[in-house]
């Protein structure tokens, strides 16, 4: 690709970018989210077209009218985060979706069927070609994209943010098909903001910033201090650094105690303080975000008592009654549970205001809305070409904050982020530690629930360690012990025991 631009009404979000790649490689691709990656790869693919100047060249040759058919023709394929299957079909229907052979005026399922068992067997698939893709796991439908990718004969094959819902173990079975087909010969485009997996996998790395490509690097010349100056200009000193003043231990703002649901979350108590980041660390499956919800009131309690900011929340019925208390929660998952992504900017940060900006006769008052909305943008450094962009098109960080710009506006006594960086470059995780020191140092009780442990290390003052269902030990604060990622990995797995202070 030499010299790709392009342009979304007026704003250039690609400006002259280059990007080679050879066969037998694996290529990372990195920058922050809005640097371009994503529509750099769309151009590749043909989803869009490129301002007229740049031109793309497959083996050595100019590809004219380049658009989805030619990169198909030229074999250009891309495996996107959102899988692009259909559910109600077989993994032959799916791998055969668009060229399906037919006997007739008749699809023939059988030779389709036959045709893909070849490419499931080579790529390890353990189910078989009449599956149907409903019944499958991410990862096994992640294979079947892959396997549709090369049974169309790809030879270039980009994969975006692939393992985000995959665990451990799913993805170490990636890595190794990813090997096997770079051995194979096939050039893979890998867009990751995972250190370790492109320290892992690379042969070489990209590095995209504001739409303009800053560089590459060889694989022996990464280094995350090289690579995190390239994508946001800076280097790593003081990225985790806790801003805050020292919180008060005598203001609690708000008391949990005893919380259960009867399934996974039994007799949790702690307290948070004003002005505190309480880090909840844990496994995945010990409960974490189960606990944040029960507090929140989206899931039905069995027993348990919450006090916020001194009161009893006695009906706590559900998120509204949360929400009066002040309690306010950003879920793990800002696409399906927390945004509306077909809604603008501004409508997503005044859901929560309609009421007070309702006048007579129930009628808003859209000027205060928009002024929330331009003030929430500035304050949070959300970039968005203007309020009335929607939701949905914008870069990960981006939709995080317009999210935490919602939360706020509720003014709440406590705040409690579940996975708050999840999906964001290393620029927006810098911002969102920005706005969690200034939340605190307003008095906002913040809980930061995160499966990245240098990420709990780095921004909480305490960490609690829930173990199965139940809080096991305090780190931090006066419990007399440090908080590293060595005394939590051993306390989340069991290899200590010990019991948690209530305050």
């Amino acid at each position: 690709m030499r010299g790709i631009s392009k342009t979304f009404s007026g704003l250039r979000v690609l400006k002259e970018v280059d990007l080679t790649v050879y066969a037998g490689e694996v290529h990372a691709l990195m920058g922050e989210n809005g640097a371009g990656k994503s529509t750099l790869m769309k151009v590749l693919s043909g989803a869009h077209q490129a301002d007229t100047g740049g031109e793309i060249r497959i083996d050595g040759r100019r590809v004219v009218n380049y658009g989805p058919r030619a990169a198909k023709e030229h074999g250009v394929a891309v495996i996107y985060q959102e899988l692009s299957l259909c559910p109600n079909l077989s993994v032959a229907e799916n791998i055969y979706l668009g060229r399906e052979l037919r006997q007739g005026w008749s699809v023939d399922r059988k030779a389709m069927e036959a045709g893909c068992v070849d490419v499931l067997k080579r790529l390890g698939a353990d189910f078989t070609p009449h599956t149907k893709v409903s019944s499958l796991s991410i990862a096994e439908r992640q294979l079947v994209e892959i396997a549709r990718a090369i049974h169309a004969h790809a030879r270039i094959l980009v994969m975006d943010e692939p393992t985000t819902p995959l665990s451990s173990r799913e993805t170490d079975r990636l890595f190794a098909l990813i090997r096997q087909l770079r051995e194979e010969g096939l050039a893979i485009v890998y867009i990751s903001h995972r250190m370790a997996e492109i320290y892992e996998l690379s042969d070489r790395v990209s590095v995209l910033r504001d739409g303009k490509h800053v560089g590459m690097l060889e694989r022996d010349e990464l280094s995350a201090e090289v690579l995190v100056k390239m994508m946001v200009g800076r280097d790593l000193s003081g990225f985790y650094k806790k801003e805050h003043a020292p919180y008060d231990p005598g203001n609690v703002v708000m008391r949990v105690r005893d919380m259960a649901d009867g399934r996974r979350v039994r007799g949790c108590s702690f307290d948070l303080h004003a002005g505190e980041v309480l880090g909840i660390a844990g496994l995945v499956g010990a409960g974490r975000t189960e606990l944040a919800r029960l507090i929140f009131g989206a899931d039905p309690r069995i027993a348990g008592t919450l006090e916020v900011a001194g009161q009893a929340v006695s009906n706590l019925r559900g998120p509204a009654d949360a929400i009066r208390a002040g309690v306010v929660y950003l879920t793990e998952d800002r696409k399906a549970q927390g945004l509306f992504l077909d809604m603008s900017v501004r409508d997503n940060i005044n859901v929560c205001a309609c009421v007070p900006d309702a006048g007579y006769g129930g009628v808003l008052d859209r000027r205060r809305g928009a002024q929330r909305a331009a003030e929430a943008i500035k304050s949070l450094s959300i970039r968005v070409a203007s309020p009335g962009v929607n939701v949905g098109a914008l870069s990960g960080g981006n939709q995080q904050k317009v999210l935490l710009a919602r939360l706020l506006e509720i003014k709440p006594h406590v705040l409690i982020l579940d996975e708050p960086t999840r999906g964001v470059d290393i620029g927006a995780k810098s911002e969102i530690y920005r706005i969690i020191n200034e939340l605190a140092n307003a008095g906002i009780g913040v809980v930061v629930i995160s499966s990245e442990l240098p990420e709990i290390v780095g921004t909480s003052d305490r960490v609690l360690v829930m173990r199965e269902g139940e809080l096991v030990a305090e780190l931090g604060g006066h419990s007399g012990r440090e908080i590293t990622q060595e005394n939590i990995i051993e306390l989340a797995t069991g290899a200590q025991q010990v019991q948690p202070q209530a305050a």
